[in-house]
């Protein structure tokens, strides 16, 4: 179950590249698709990661999980605009990479002790976030005048790792006293907040402006229906 989760969840960042390297989308439908993606995603980490992390531990370990995984996202992304700069091609995927590290992370740590269905939403939601990110972040590089070879190749060595972030999460993690798990939660689930907040709704809202919100609103509504149909 792991593996065929994981399999599809990054493959949708192969798929997104190929799909922003070869295939294009009118601006305004991509961003509205931005935007449905991170409703989605938005409430996946708090019915999935936050809520859970709170009935099995404290609010006290959420809130401490949730503050150090923004903090953390957010100075790690500034140094990335600081050296690479936020249009260039090596910094858009860097900053995805440290998007999707957390994001399946968190997917790994879900998985323990669970069946698929029930973290069915947060899969779902990351693979609809990836296929934007990754196709604007690839379209980036390849505007850069980077090849198109070498870009697929670079989002491909990027799927394999954010796999790997995923095993790892659940295979090193298993032993975890419910405590230290309900912080990792909460630390990836507030890295994947701040990531939406800096990177995803804003470009969803320069590419479709006040459509954005009505994605967003749609999905929250699709994630929580997923959740709902598979009885989380």
């Amino acid at each position: 179950m792991l593996l065929a989760v994981v399999l599809v969840v990054s493959g949708a960042l192969v798929a997104g590249a190929a799909w922003g390297i070869y295939g294009k989308l009118p601006e305004r439908l991509e961003g509205f698709l931005v935007a449905l993606a991170g409703g989605a995603l938005l409430l996946s980490v708090t019915t999935e990661l936050i809520e859970p992390s709170i009935e099995t531990a404290s609010v006290f370990h959420a809130m401490l999980g949730v503050a150090a995984g923004a903090v953390v996202f957010a100075f790690a992304d500034y140094l990335i605009d600081e050296r690479w700069g936020p249009d260039d091609g090596g910094g858009l995927l860097a900053a995805i990479t440290l998007d999707g590290i957390p994001e399946n992370l968190a997917l790994g740590v879900a998985l323990i002790g669970v069946g698929g269905a029930e973290v069915a939403a947060l899969a779902g939601s990351i693979l609809l976030s990836n296929l934007p990110e990754a196709a604007g972040g690839a379209r980036a590089m390849v505007s850069g005048r980077h090849g198109r070879g070498k870009v697929m190749l670079l989002w491909l060595g990027t799927a394999i790792l954010l796999s790997l972030a995923a095993i790892v999460g659940n295979l090193a993690l298993a032993g975890v006293g419910e405590d230290a798990l309900a912080v990792i939660r909460c630390f990836a689930a507030g890295a994947v907040v701040a990531s939406l907040a800096t990177e995803v709704f804003p470009q969803a809202f320069r590419e479709d402006r006040h459509w954005a919100g009505i994605a967003t609103a749609l999905g929250v509504i699709l994630a929580f229906s997923l959740g709902s149909l598979t009885g989380g």
